[in-house]
């Protein structure tokens, strides 16, 4: 979802989430698992201001993405398939 978002804040990948989830997501859960990728070469933190941090994809992350995406669409039928290859791109 970093990806999709404008160098999002720590706040905005929470709000994001609880959307999605329907629930509220944990400070105590949200940060380590965002340093997890951070540590882990997928995502970058810089800072927004003084007190506010930043998340952006870093390259390997774009490609960890892709990768995964791809091998998910190699086990969707093409039926399937070819309706998702019709819908439009979002960013």
């Amino acid at each position: 979802m970093i990806a999709g978002l404008d160098e999002p804040k720590g706040l905005d990948v929470n709000d994001e989430l609880e959307r999605y989830y329907g629930t509220e997501i944990r400070h105590g859960r949200l940060y380590p698992n965002l340093d997890t990728l951070v540590n882990k070469g997928l995502v970058k933190k810089g800072k927004h201001d003084l007190r506010t941090n930043k998340y952006v994809l870093t390259d390997r992350g774009e490609r960890e993405i892709e990768a995964r995406l791809n091998w998910q669409l190699s086990y969707i039928p093409g039926d399937i398939k070819s309706r998702l290859e019709g819908l439009p791109q979002t960013q």
